[in-house]
C-alpha cells in the first residue's frame, strides 16, 4: 500500500470528525440569543452539545481503537435516522450521512491497520 494511501486512510476519518464536531458545537451557540437566564443559558448549551460530546468521546477513543469509533459514529448516523423526524434530506445527510461514512471509514481503517500502520 502507497505511503499516501495509507496516510489518507488514517487521517481523514479524524479529520472529518474533528470537523463535524466543530459544526455541531459551533450550531449550539444559538442557544446564546435566546435571551434566557444564566443558568437556563447554560443549561441549553450543554443540552445542545450532547451529540458533539457524545461524537467528541467517539473520536477521542477512536483515535486509538478504530473500532470503537466505527461503532460509535455507525450508531449515532443510525439512531439519527432512527430517531429523528421532520427535517429535510440535507439535514439527515449531514447529520446521519457524515458520520456514517467517518465510521465506514475508522472500519475500514481498523480492518486494513496492520497495512496502515505496518
Amino acid at each position: 500500500m502507497h505511503k499516501s494511501v495509507k496516510q489518507t486512510l488514517f487521517w481523514t476519518p479524524r479529520v472529518l470528525s474533528i470537523l463535524l464536531v466543530a459544526f455541531l458545537a459551533l450550531l449550539s451557540l444559538d442557544v446564546f440569543g435566546m435571551g434566557g437566564g444564566f443558568w437556563a443559558t447554560l443549561g441549553g448549551f450543554l443540552i445542545h452539545n450532547i451529540p458533539a460530546f457524545i461524537l467528541l468521546a467517539a473520536l477521542i477513543l477512536g483515535w486509538r481503537w478504530e473500532w470503537v469509533g466505527a461503532l460509535g459514529f455507525l450508531g449515532f448516523g443510525i439512531w439519527y435516522l432512527v430517531s429523528v423526524r421532520g427535517f429535510g434530506a440535507g439535514t439527515y445527510i449531514l447529520l446521519a450521512g457524515v458520520p456514517m461514512l467517518i465510521g465506514v471509514l475508522f472500519l475500514v481503517g481498523w480492518v486494513w491497520r496492520k497495512k496502515i500502520r505496518g
